[in-house]
């Protein structure tokens, strides 16, 4: 709080001396806008942080951005995105306004230096400064040589005559917090009912790189922090997650176990998927698997399936695997209790929790989530089958910043671990100082494994490393560079394979997901990728010097725009290599394996006037984007010259994009100029569900006629006069319907009613 104070009396005494003493002068007032412009952003970017983490700007902050938010509840956050978005415009220009505002009657430059000096410690005694700061000097500094000593590969063995089964519960944010009857009485009453029969770890640490889901699971099953490498991108772009890493899916499957995974939201998001399938899992479940299985389908909040739904799918695994009589492990993930409020699942009979007399969302859901947790437990104890199996309740890490954060922050946090073992049922309290990193060790030992995996020791016969040393904090970030390097990520590029089939590519021994760029600069690459809601890859590498080769892997018409045109609709893989200061060598991919090779020019440099008509290029938005073409390509962002906007359809994919009516009733075509006396209408698109072969409008002016399409694509022509000179198409599916299936789109809810593959507009001679 006194360094925030300071701050902004910084910040105050900069924009006084600057209006009332300093001398004027451009250079000046544009230094001086600057550093105060940034303090301004800087506050606003932790203000947005805090949001989310409660924390500021953490590593879960630079992970989530850069990873893949597809099948994110972000619904709840778009108001107050817009809202600090408009707060910031709004603050900066009273700001630039301010400052011109100048009535400096003995001016100096001397006050000059002295404001600009102020604005500059301004930004640097900032919290968010200080955030962005650590997080950079934990990035590249720290001593951990001694991270080999420490680290420890388990065996794939799990000893023993009969293999116990293993069900691990990860609560969303559920902490052990909440389980405090005397700040929570009453919260959690069911499930602290199974805690006090279980082995109940009680001292149990969150340290750096583990506060975040995926970071949480990580922490559990591979005994190290998640700190992404290249600057935090995108973990779900590679084909593999830690790689060299031996974790406790890994120990499990080389034991003879199968492994499976649930959860309610989409698997895709923040890389869960490629993690799991990386270290041991190949069975996993998340919302677009249990669709077809779950009882309602209609029935889900903002990321996916409630809770009710997701642990009675859980249990029917659960009977059928014990069933079988094969070693099992069962991981499965809440969502109900996810910040900033939660969701409360309607199979609760505990639907509302209260603070003071008054309501509160996030309590409430802790209090349902928790009641489900608890009924799922007894059903398990009482289905036969308990005698051989283990059951783990563990948060995934401690909760953002809630409806209730204003009274978690003033307790001693923990997270909640506990252990039920159907072999020996018995209550014991374990206080020993641990972290989340010791979970997955205290598992394995008490399966019949080994009592350690990675950073992780067991809570049974081990000694953790929070309490060998002083302030783990601090030696967790310094292993932060070692604990990179376990992602193998390679430092050059020369020859490369592309796989069409998976749009992977492979080069040095890694293998990427399409699309990406990788920066190579002298003995280091770091990669940038395309992942939902991150900055477009064209704007990202318009952030290279002219200086920095690069290898640009997407869409030929990504790189047709900029370079090439005859590429613009051009939906095939190409590999551009080269840098921003001359046109780059473009190769299109053919076959289903195409192998080729990076050659860098020696001389680098490039030409300025090249590198400013490039950056120009590649700042358009794809959706402001133009092509020649007498038809519309749907499965190309933009619009052919001739076409103002359209309306009514989701995003691009690789084939088309669906109309939809969760953004539109209809489809609309607005033209530039008014359509041709007579025309013909070419439609090249595809129904979705109740859609198929049932009567589609096509209306232009007054008149309209009806096409039908069936479910693959199909081409329909029909005619219209244009006595009015309209200058607009609008097509009306019959009966949009939400997908039954998982499609490319996502989570987020549409309602489909016919895909459009291209439309053109060809012009009739009414005398022939």
């Amino acid at each position: 709080m006194a360094s925030e104070i300071l701050s902004f009396v910084l910040f105050l005494s900069s924009i006084f001396f600057y209006v009332t003493r300093a001398s004027a002068g451009r250079v000046w007032f544009s230094l001086v806008l600057f550093f105060l412009g940034l303090y301004v952003i800087l506050n606003v970017v932790l203000i947005g942080s805090n949001y989310f983490t409660g924390e500021g700007i953490t590593d879960a902050v630079l992970y989530t951005v850069t990873s893949s938010l597809k099948g994110a509840g972000l619904n709840k956050y778009i108001l107050p995105f817009i809202g600090l978005l408009a707060g910031l415009i709004a603050v900066f220009a009273l700001l630039a306004w301010g400052l011109k505002q100048r009535r400096a009657k003995n001016s100096s430059a001397v006050y000059s230096v002295l404001a600009v000096v102020l604005a500059v410690f301004s930004v640097g005694s900032t919290q968010a400064f200080q955030n962005i700061s650590r997080l950079v000097k934990t990035q590249i500094s720290g001593n951990g040589a001694d991270f080999d000593t420490y680290y420890k590969v388990p065996e794939k063995v799990v000893k023993g005559a009969k293999k116990p089964n293993l069900v691990y519960i990860y609560g969303e944010s559920l902490e052990r917090t909440y389980f405090d009857d005397k700040v929570f009485p009453g919260l959690t009453t069911e499930l602290s009912r199974h805690k006090a029969q279980s082995i109940d770890f009680t001292n149990t640490k969150q340290v750096p790189g583990t506060g975040y889901t995926i970071a949480g699971m990580v922490a559990s099953q591979c005994g190290i922090p998640l700190f992404a490498p290249f600057d935090g991108n995108a973990s779900s772009a590679l084909a593999t997650f830690y790689p060299e890493n031996v974790c406790l899916g890994d120990v499990l499957k080389g034991a003879g176990y199968t492994n499976y995974f649930y959860q309610g939201a989409e698997l895709a998001f923040a890389g869960k998927g490629t993690f799991l399938k990386s270290h041991g899992f190949d069975h996993l479940y998340g919302y677009n698997e249990l669709r077809p299985t779950v009882a309602d389908p209609a029935y889900k909040n903002d990321w996916g399936w409630y809770d009710d739904t997701l642990l009675d799918e859980v249990y029917k695994k659960f009977i059928t695997l014990s069933k079988e009589g094969k070693p099992f492990s069962l991981f499965t993930l809440t969502v109900d209790t996810h910040h900033p409020d939660g969701f409360i699942s309607r199979g609760c009979t505990r639907k509302d929790y209260k603070v003071n007399g008054k309501s509160n969302q996030s309590l409430s859901a802790v209090s349902c989530s928790q009641e489900l947790i608890s009924a799922f437990i007894d059903k398990i104890k009482a289905s036969g089958y308990f005698d051989n199996t283990i059951i783990v309740v563990s948060s995934d890490h401690l909760a953002m910043n809630n409806t209730a954060y204003n009274i978690l922050t003033k307790q001693n946090r923990k997270d909640l671990f506990f252990v039920l073992d159907g072999r020996k049922p018995v209550g014991d309290l374990n206080a020993a100082k641990r972290s989340t990193l010791d979970n997955g060790a205290t598992v394995l030992d008490i399966m019949g494994g080994d009592n350690y995996i990675g950073l992780g020791r067991s809570g049974f016969s081990a000694t953790s490393m929070t309490a060998q040393f002083l302030n783990i904090d601090d030696k967790v970030n310094a292993w932060k560079p070692a604990v990179i390097k376990q992602w193998g990520f390679p430092n050059s590029i020369k020859n490369y394979t592309v796989n069409n089939k998976d749009s992977s590519f492979t080069f040095s021994g890694m293998t990427i997901k399409t699309p990406f760029i990788l920066k190579v600069t002298g003995e280091k690459i770091e990669p940038m990728f395309d992942v939902y809601l991150s900055t477009p890859l064209k704007k990202q590498l318009a952030g290279l010097a002219t200086s920095d080769n690069f290898v640009w892997v997407d869409k030929c018409y990504e790189m047709g725009r900029v370079w090439a045109p005859e590429l613009s609709l051009n939906t095939g893989l190409c590999v551009a290599s080269g840098n921003l200061g001359a046109k780059p060598s473009i190769v299109q991919v053919s076959g289903d394996s195409f192998k080729g090779k990076v050659d860098f020019a020696k001389d680098t440099s490039g030409s300025n006037a090249i590198y400013q008509k490039t950056l120009a290029a590649l700042n358009i938005d794809d959706a402001a984007t133009t092509y020649q073409s007498p038809s519309i390509a749907f499965m190309v962002p933009g619009l052919p010259e001739q076409v103002k906007a359209i309306t009514g359809v989701s995003s691009v994919e690789n084939w088309g994009r669906w109309s939809d009516a969760n953004l539109a009733p209809s489809v609309k075509i607005d033209y530039v100029k008014p359509l041709p006396a007579t025309f013909d209408v070419v439609i090249r698109a595809r129904a979705y569900g109740n859609n198929i072969d049932k009567p589609v409008s096509v209306r232009v002016g007054d008149q309209e006629q009806f096409v039908t399409f069936g479910d693959q694509d199909g081409i329909v022509k029909v005619q219209f006069t244009n006595p009015d000179a309209a200058q607009s198409i609008v097509i009306t599916p019959p009966s949009p319907t939400e997908p039954t299936e998982g499609t490319s789109g996502g989570f987020q809810p549409r309602k489909l009613g016919i895909g459009m593959v291209s439309l053109e507009v060809q012009p009739v001679d009414p005398q022939s």
